[in-house]
Formats: C-alpha cells, sequence, structure tokens
C-alpha cells in the first residue's frame, strides 16, 4: 500500500502574478486556500490589496505587490527581494481579437510584452530565485488552449500562447535537474473581465459553447482545482506539460 501524494501547499512561498482579477485572483485564493504563503502580483494597487484582503478573510495568508512584469529589470528587483520561492504561477496575459490584416503594431508590440516576453522574464527570475535558494519548485505559465489550436481573429494571441508552450518544454529540460518543474495550465473561454465583451459579441458565446463538448463557458473556480495540483507533490513527477482545462475543445 502507498500513501497518498499531498495536494496540500503548507509551509510554501508562491508569487501569482496577473492576480488582480479573473483567472489569476482565482490561482493566488486556490493556492492560499492549501495552505501556501501567496504574494498577490498585478500592476493595480487597488486590486491587488482586494484579493490578498480577501484571501486573508478566509484564512489564507497574502501580501499585495504592484509589479509591471513586462519591466525585466523591476521583475528581477522584486524576486530577489521576494525571498524564497516554491511557486510561480503567471496568469498575466492579454487578447487584442482581431484579422491580421486589421491588426495594428502597437496590438502586437502589446499581446508579445505581457504573454510572451513577460512570461520568460518571470520564469527566468523565478528560476534563479529557486536555484539561489536550493528550492525544488513549480512554475505554471496560465496559457491557453489556444497555445494548441487556431481560432479565428486569434493569430497573434495564438502566435503568444504557442511561443510560451514552446518555452514550457524547454524550460523542463534546463531546469529539471534542479527539481523545479514547468508546465502550463491551459483553459478554454472562461468568464472573466477580459473575456465578457467577448461573449457579449453576437453569435460568439454560441460558437464557443458548440465547440465545447461539456457545452458550458469556464468559471474561474475551474482553474483552482488544476493550479493546485501543478503546485504540489502530486504533480511531482509532471513536467514540460500543458494540462488542458478546456471542456473537450482540442480533443476534437
Amino acid at each position: 500500500m502507498h500513501s497518498l501524494p499531498s495536494f496540500r501547499l503548507d509551509g510554501q512561498r508562491a508569487l501569482v502574478a496577473g492576480a488582480g482579477r479573473g483567472i489569476g485572483a482565482a490561482c493566488a485564493q486556490a493556492l492560499a486556500l492549501a495552505g501556501a504563503q501567496v504574494l498577490v502580483v498585478a500592476r493595480s494597487a487597488h486590486e491587488v490589496a482586494e484579493v490578498a484582503q480577501g484571501i486573508c478573510k478566509q484564512g489564507g495568508q497574502a501580501t499585495p505587490l504592484v509589479l509591471d512584469v513586462t519591466d525585466s529589470q523591476a521583475v528581477s528587483q522584486a524576486l530577489q527581494a521576494a525571498g524564497p520561492l516554491d511557486i510561480l504561477v503567471n496568469s498575466a496575459g492579454t487578447n487584442r481579437p482581431a484579422l491580421i490584416t486589421e491588426t495594428a503594431d502597437a496590438d502586437l508590440q502589446s499581446v508579445l510584452d505581457l504573454n510572451v516576453k513577460a512570461a520568460l522574464f518571470l520564469a527566468r527570475e523565478a528560476a534563479r530565485n529557486m536555484m539561489t535558494h536550493g528550492r525544488a519548485g513549480s512554475i505554471i505559465t496560465v496559457s491557453s488552449q489556444m497555445g494548441h489550436v487556431g481560432g479565428p481573429k486569434r493569430t497573434v494571441y495564438c502566435a503568444s500562447k504557442h511561443a510560451v508552450e514552446g518555452m514550457t518544454k524547454a524550460l523542463a529540460w534546463e531546469l529539471g535537474a534542479h527539481g523545479i518543474r514547468v508546465n502550463t495550465l491551459c483553459p478554454t473561454f472562461i468568464r472573466t473581465p477580459m473575456t465578457e465583451p467577448m461573449l457579449k459579441e453576437p453569435g460568439f458565446e454560441d460558437f464557443v459553447r458548440s465547440r465545447i463538448a461539456l457545452g458550458r463557458i469556464g468559471t474561474v473556480r475551474d482553474v483552482m482545482g488544476a493550479v493546485v495540483f501543478l503546485a504540489s507533490e502530486a504533480a511531482g513527477l509532471v513536467t514540460g506539460s500543458a494540462l488542458m482545462v478546456d471542456g473537450g475543445w482540442t480533443a476534437i
């Protein structure tokens, strides 16, 4: 008989970027409920303070940290000052849906800066932090089902998320010898402040539902168990992988 690997994160320290709202806030809450001490990171002081306060009211441990993750120097300084980390969850991201023929350079740059460059900045500094402090950690990037398929008006977004998937596979090999696991979490359309305007477009929600085998739009609660799994001992041999939370979208 064997003991069950723990899904608990007691005594571990996590940094969750993009945690001011939506999926990131839910990830921060989930890790705290599983026992981790969480740094709640986003650009908005009001949002991170509100999320951290809400976690503390639930009995969790959370501290707000205002940070622009597209600023590599700021990311480096923040993670050096953060003390030892066991978990990084990067949920910072954006989307500018448009046909490629109608995509402005500014929109292209904005998506790549946040979805790709910031992901690299955070992963690099988290790896340095974990190696410096001798922590066998977990680096999790919130990617997307669109990192595995294509979609109309999603060329730039898909390019950014496919890049994140490639980054993750390479990092798994670079960091495996240090006991650091690197994975992505890939949701379908989740109701968040970012996706709500898209879902209100005529016919779009029906299109999305038609591609999801379970027949419903996701909620932030759907990602909470997944992120705890990837952060925990239960995923001890999981690295270089993409955990699909897509209701079956990519299964067809």
